[in-house]
């Protein structure tokens, strides 16, 4: 099967714009992941690049499917100017790089969870992973590949984790969207949860 990284960012480039800056990352025994950044206007979004180079299996999978599969990358939109979020990207890299790792299928309402600030003095450690198909459409693949999917990533305080393991990622949404929290801001408090 041809090498779908180069799809995967001409996708990406097709939907928000020319990256204005790149890094790579690559850890012991892993692939090369790679963190494209986009401006757009006062947002900022990181976009994962090379995770979707391998399809992801389920763990307990005796031999590794290497063409079957789900495939996706991860994007982070936040809002820029309000702290240092550039230092993202070697989080974002853990992440995607998490398949690889440690086996696991990243999908819709997960908590992702890299155990120290997302960026200097960030409120949050980790991520809810919420439903593709929004900012960027996914990425038909030759069959029998399954599609890329772009997810996006949705920052969690510790207090907002703890909540979604006792009621699950669409009741934390449902506060969020009740209470009119701005996902996208870099500082923003937890959402009340009683």
């Amino acid at each position: 099967m041809a090498d779908v990284l180069p799809l995967v960012e001409a996708r990406l480039r097709t939907a928000l714009g020319e990256p204005d800056a790149r890094a790579a990352v690559t850890f012991l025994g892993t692939d090369r992941i790679e963190v494209l950044r986009f401006q757009e206007g006062d947002i900022v979004r990181y976009a994962t690049l090379g995770m979707s180079a391998q399809p992801m299996n389920d763990p307990t999978a005796m031999v590794a499917d290497p063409v079957k599969g789900p495939r996706a990358e991860l994007i982070l939109s936040v809002r820029s100017g309000v702290a240092d979020t550039d230092k993202v990207l070697r989080p974002l890299a853990v992440l995607a790089a998490s398949p690889q790792v440690e086996g696991v299928i990243v999908a819709p309402g997960a908590s992702l969870d890299v155990g120290e600030p997302l960026w200097p003095g960030a409120p949050f450690t980790s991520v809810l992973v919420a439903e593709p198909g929004g900012l960027v459409e996914d990425l038909e693949l030759d069959a029998p590949a399954g599609p890329v999917h772009f997810l996006p990533l949705l920052p969690m305080t510790p207090n907002e984790a703890a909540w979604k393991r006792v009621h699950g990622a669409q009741a934390l949404q449902e506060r969020w969207l009740t209470s009119g929290t701005d996902l996208r801001d870099p500082a923003r408090r937890s959402v009340p949860l009683e």
